[in-house]
């Protein structure tokens, strides 16, 4: 019998995992928006010193893993096992990142849902008592994802107001067995909805409807209101994502507007900034999570928050066959006591 089932698809974990060390790198437009504080490291070189976009990403992860490996003082053979993944076909940039450390390796994609997706896995593997330690790792870069999924910067392409910036950096977390936390003691992984949206250029609205019914699924098997936490945060729906998703629950009766937060609004000032509807992209929640989001929580701005990634799981080939865009959403309760 699943003991730690809660309702339809969420689990309680008997042993909540904690947050031994964790970090986040980014671009240098990312470290001018308002989370500058926040980030570990910010790199003026977009190329990190690389010769191409793609191994630029990679630079990011090893950069990360090795601050989060440092915080958490423990050396990489002292890892059971690591989820990591990124936006490239292949998760090339997670995988030439990480190919030194010598870690056993949980390859992982869910588009921009990735960080939630490998922090869930991470804590589940550790509240399973399959793993001591494991290391969770995500990354994008505005420039390999845009020539992957867009076109090449070289192309100077027009960007419609929906379209979002992919935010350069990445984000690591050490989960551990035992210590002081901050916590992992809820995980809610979501199913795939598509609601017909086809325009790569919105994703928001694409991502929208999976982080309401993930959400929703959440608060029904836990048998909550928003109210049980100081922070419900999405990853990078945007401006046009976050208005839809709160309209969504408005109709329920339900208000989440005023404990709702967005990743991709939070990382830049879109009045300063050229990002249009906000920020998006795998480092995107994983660089906001491993900075602002558990500093937060470890200097009691808030108690408990529901970190909810969202991601579009489209390729360019997908696009070009017409086909629309199906999304995800993966929910973790992250909370300062057990």
């Amino acid at each position: 019998m699943a003991s730690k089932l809660l309702g339809k698809q969420t689990f309680a974990l008997q042993t909540p995992p904690s947050f031994a060390g964790h970090a986040c790198v980014v671009g240098k437009k990312e470290g001018e928006g308002p989370l500058r504080d926040s980030f570990d490291f910010i790199t003026e070189d977009s190329f990190l010193g690389e010769k191409t976009w793609e191994k630029a990403e990679s630079a990011l992860v090893k950069k990360a893993a090795s601050l989060a490996l440092s915080k958490a003082a423990v050396s990489s053979s002292d890892i059971n096992c690591m989820f990591c993944g990124d936006l490239l076909n292949q998760c090339v940039g997670t995988t030439f990142g990480v190919r030194e450390l010598g870690i056993p390796m949980f390859g992982v994609y869910g588009a921009c849902s990735t960080m939630a997706e490998s922090l869930a896995l991470a804590a589940l593997t550790v509240d399973g008592g399959f793993a001591d330690k494991v290391l969770a790792v995500t990354s994008s870069h505005f420039c390999s994802a845009e020539r992957q999924f867009r076109t090449p910067l070289e192309y100077g392409g027009q960007r419609p107001p929906s379209a979002q910036w992919t935010v350069t950096g990445s984000g690591a977390a050490v989960l551990t067995s035992e210590g002081p936390g901050p916590y992992v003691t809820h995980v809610t992984p979501g199913k795939m909805v598509d609601n017909g949206v086809t325009d790569a250029n919105n994703m928001g609205a694409a991502m929208a409807p999976a982080a309401y019914d993930t959400i929703k699924q959440h608060l029904e098997d836990t048998s909550q209101g928003p109210d049980a936490y100081d922070l419900i945060v999405t990853g990078d729906l945007g401006e046009v994502g976050s208005a839809i998703l709160c309209d969504f629950f408005a109709s329920d009766g339900v208000d989440l507007a005023s404990r709702h937060a967005d990743c991709g609004l939070l990382i830049f000032d879109r009045k300063k900034q050229d990002v249009h509807a906000g920020g998006s992209g795998c480092g995107c929640a994983a660089s906001v999570l491993c900075g602002y989001l558990l500093n937060g929580i470890r200097e009691g701005r808030w108690n408990r928050i529901l970190f909810t990634a969202t991601g579009a799981l489209l390729s360019p080939t997908t696009t070009m066959q017409g086909e629309s865009i199906p999304s995800i959403a993966c929910a973790v309760t992250i909370s300062k006591t057990k």
